[in-house]
């Protein structure tokens, strides 16, 4: 069976740009590219050229790619020719083979926002796109509104759309701008649209997460004939964001109908690179990775429930919808004072394990678990932690190095320009076989910011470990989280630390004290040991 093919349009570098507190460089843009083109993706929108410095530069410097690279801009002004469009033809020299314009198909927007005749606006459409077809470019329109538009004037609507259509637009782009179209009414006036003329394999959908049916309003314009879908990474993008493509795309390639009706741009051996495309996105902005994010999210193939655990080892079908490495992201089975016999066994089978059915040291790991849980200690959200126990339990943890002691210390003085500023500095102490070895390190930036003492004491720990230091080089510290668990003079500080490396492997740490800098060293302890086991480091 010949399936049909499903094109894919990411805005990531422009509408992503749009979020609240989202600023790329040239540089970020480029390996944001270069990963959506390994990836699969169809076209790859770069940005507005002439609308800032860095898209301009962007342009300038942009990488080769497999995808189709597309310039944003919008239609030509009234009372000026597109030729003689000064902002049209910024877009055209950025040198992209295919250019995307936005204009209005709501009436009400013709009138109020731009001020035209709805005529003038339709000459516009039609002009613009025009001037793309005989530059030799693929013409891409995104219809802005056009579902709100629809609503109050269809005929108005259509006339638009038929403009760009008859003019070569190559795509027709339906945009839910204000994101409140639910996914029915999408699939009802997609399929009107092609009905009215306007060919599916033209057609294409952009839709917005105001109501969290960004990812259904898609399919459902998929399921009408709509045959290109746009979006984002991580479903980034202005208020709620947009159509989230690291849901879209392994729904596409993995669940009924969409798997065998449609093919796309992304083969099943880049989806296994989905989610360390979502991380690195979420690394180059600074930000913590939902765990709960379908797909690729930490937590979205965590199963906590000792009921769940125990089905899961049977057959991970019970609940699982998709095998987890067919998106490169891992089963998890958090470890808990709520955990059974089977959780245990199925976390231990995760990190190369066996412990057979009736072995006592499994009894002692679970009640060692629930007493440091007692403690403060938290083993759901620190995996790494939980499997390190269990292997001192077991006996199969390597003794690696030893802290003989660490000292930290922050430092309020004026600087040269008489600024009151903050500096830290850790020393610590390893023995590494018979070997004694001191390390210090301060924790300023490279823009001369006190990144605090936690930031002194991990460098300063990961800064010669002898023999091992080659395996935790690309170690680096992602999240760092502070839970007080008890209050008053009692209070205990719990401090889970995530850790990434270079393989994009992520893997979290718990450390407890009533002192936050010595729980967050055990929390560092645990992440430095957790990596030098799973690269398979032996004793020196």
């Amino acid at each position: 069976m010949t399936r049909e093919r499903l094109y894919l349009y990411d805005t990531t570098l422009r509408d992503g740009q749009q979020t609240q507190g989202v600023q790329f460089s040239v540089p970020e843009k480029r390996q944001i590219a270069e990963t959506l083109d390994a990836l699969g993706i169809d076209h790859i929108e770069g940005g507005w050229p002439g609308a800032n410095p860095t898209d301009s530069e962007f342009f300038d410097n942009r990488p080769e790619t497999k995808a189709t690279f597309t310039a944003f801009g919008m239609t030509k002004r009234a009372g000026r020719s597109a030729e003689n469009d000064d902002t049209l033809a910024a877009v055209l020299n950025a040198g992209t083979p295919a250019v995307c314009l936005v204009g209005k198909t709501h009436d009400f927007h013709v009138t109020t926002a731009l001020g035209l005749t709805l005529d003038e606006n339709v000459e516009n459409i039609a002009a613009s796109v025009a001037h793309l077809v005989a530059k030799g470019r693929e013409a891409l329109f995104d219809a802005e509104h056009f579902f709100d538009g629809y609503r109050a004037n269809p005929t108005y609507a259509l006339t638009c759309l038929k403009a760009a259509h008859e003019a070569g637009a190559r795509w027709i782009v339906l945009c839910d701008t204000n994101g409140g179209t639910l996914p029915a009414e999408i699939g009802r006036i997609t399929a009107e649209v092609i009905a009215a003329g306007i060919p599916g394999t033209h057609l294409g959908i952009h839709t917005h997460n105001d109501t969290e049916n960004a990812v259904a309003g898609s399919l459902a314009a998929v399921d009408a004939g709509a045959r290109q879908i746009q979006g984002t990474l991580n479903g980034l993008g202005e208020r709620c964001g947009n159509a989230n493509l690291t849901a879209l795309i392994p729904t596409l390639l993995l669940k009924p109908p969409y798997a065998s009706r449609y093919e796309t741009g992304v083969t099943k051996d880049a989806l296994r690179t989905l989610t360390r495309a979502s991380r690195m996105l979420d690394d180059i902005l600074n930000r913590v990775p939902l765990r709960s994010a379908a797909y690729v999210g930490a937590s979205a193939f965590a199963h906590k429930a000792g009921l769940h655990a125990s089905a899961i080892l049977k057959d991970p079908t019970t609940y699982e919808h998709i095998d987890p490495t067919l998106v490169g992201n891992d089963r998890i089975i958090p470890m808990s004072n709520q955990a059974g016999q089977s959780n245990l066994r199925m976390r231990l089978a995760a990190a190369g394990i066996e412990v057979a059915p009736k072995d006592p040291s499994l009894a002692r790991i679970l009640d060692t678990i629930k007493e440091r849980e007692d403690q403060g200690y938290a083993y759901d959200g620190a995996q790494a932690s939980f499997e390190l126990l269990a292997r001192r339990e077991l006996g199969l943890l390597p003794d690696y190095f030893e802290v003989k002691r660490y000292r930290v210390t922050v430092e309020r003085r004026k600087n040269k320009r008489n600024q009151m500023v903050t500096l830290s500095e850790a020393v610590v102490v390893v023995k590494i076989g018979g070997e004694k070895k001191l390390s210090v390190s301060e924790s300023m930036d490279e823009t001369g910011s006190d990144r605090g003492p936690v930031n002194a004491l991990a460098k300063a720990l990961a800064k010669d470990l002898g023999p091992y230091q080659a395996a935790i080089d690309d170690m680096r510290l992602v999240d760092f989280k502070v839970r007080i668990t008890q209050g008053g003079t009692e209070a205990v500080t719990r401090v889970i630390i995530d850790s990434e490396d270079g393989a994009g492997h992520r893997w979290s740490t718990v450390g407890v004290s009533p002192n936050i800098v010595d729980a967050s060293f055990e929390a560092l302890l645990d992440a430095i040991t957790w990596k030098l086991v799973h690269d398979g480091v032996t004793l020196a």
